[in-house]
């Protein structure tokens, strides 16, 4: 049986089914056929690109296996492809990659305005570990609009917030200065989650973002983490008042190593896996 025949399938069973809150699924994938992941829902990052990050982007970091997407940051060592020391991006500037891994996203084949976004998955913990899953307005990864305009929601981020390793739920937005955002931020130590499970870093968690029109609530195995509601939002946009969260956002998985959230990158801790045993959208 084909790999679209039996996605269809299962994506049927699972649609046929509403929640007694009014959601019904209508995107997920579950990463259940061993392999590359499926291009007709993800594009890929390539290169050096953002936050001053220590990883190169390649395809070859993300691929689906024991019914996981598995994003694999290595240590790897070559010359950088697009290296130019007079360019005026500074990832040209890096004459090498030492690590690699993958980003990868959903923008242009799934969009989605409001639902219930939820991930289940392991995520990396040592030094220099920036594992997330978040969303980012239309238009925001291939030009038409720049960030922080079209929003973020970063319904889960992993790093050192102000030196404490924690997870992070995040809503940012256009403060009407050029390229700086405004922020709803809360995090959990990981020592508060170590201290109500000391195997916390070894399971899987769900992830969940409920996004209506008139709030966004984050949660992290089923507590709410971060709830932003339209009275903390005053976004300026290309042509007056713009509220990027009323209108459709695409997903990004993706893990990140060092730059300016990072820290220190623990070089014993390689390879480093981010494990995503799905990720479902519903909508009532």
């Amino acid at each position: 049986m084909s790999r679209a025949i039996i996605l269809f399938l299962f994506l049927f069973s699972l649609a046929s089914c509403t929640s007694r809150d009014g959601y019904k699924l209508v995107w997920s994938d579950e990463f259940n056929i061993d392999g590359p992941v499926n291009s007709a829902d993800w594009n890929f990052a390539r290169g050096f690109g953002y936050n001053m990050e220590d990883q190169w982007y390649q395809e070859d970091n993300a691929f689906c296996e024991n019914g996981c997407l598995i994003i694999e940051a290595r240590r790897e060592s070559f010359p950088n492809p697009d290296y130019n020391p007079e360019s005026g991006f500074w990832g040209d500037r890096r004459d090498s990659v030492k690590y690699t891994s993958s980003r990868i996203n959903t923008a242009e084949k799934r969009e989605f305005l409001y639902g219930r976004f939820v991930m289940r998955a392991k995520i990396p913990t040592a030094g220099g570990a920036w594992p997330a899953f978040w969303t980012l307005g239309s238009g925001c990864e291939y030009g038409g609009m720049r960030w922080p305009e079209c929003g973020e929601i970063d319904i889960m981020e992993y790093y050192p917030h102000m030196g404490v390793p924690s997870v992070l739920a995040n809503v940012g937005w256009y403060n009407g200065d050029y390229l700086q955002a405004e922020w709803s931020s809360k995090t959990v130590s990981m020592d508060a989650l170590l201290e109500k499970d000391p195997q916390w870093k070894e399971k899987f968690h769900i992830w969940t973002m409920e996004w209506e029109m008139d709030s966004i609530k984050l949660y992290l195995d089923s507590q709410l983490i971060n709830e932003t509601t339209w009275d903390m939002i005053t976004a300026q946009g290309r042509s007056g008042d713009y509220n990027p969260f009323r209108h459709p956002h695409y997903i990004l998985l993706n893990l990140a190593l060092g730059g300016v959230n990072g820290g220190p990158i623990d070089d014993d801790a390689f390879p480093m896996r981010y494990e995503i045993d799905y990720v479902r959208v519903y909508q009532k």
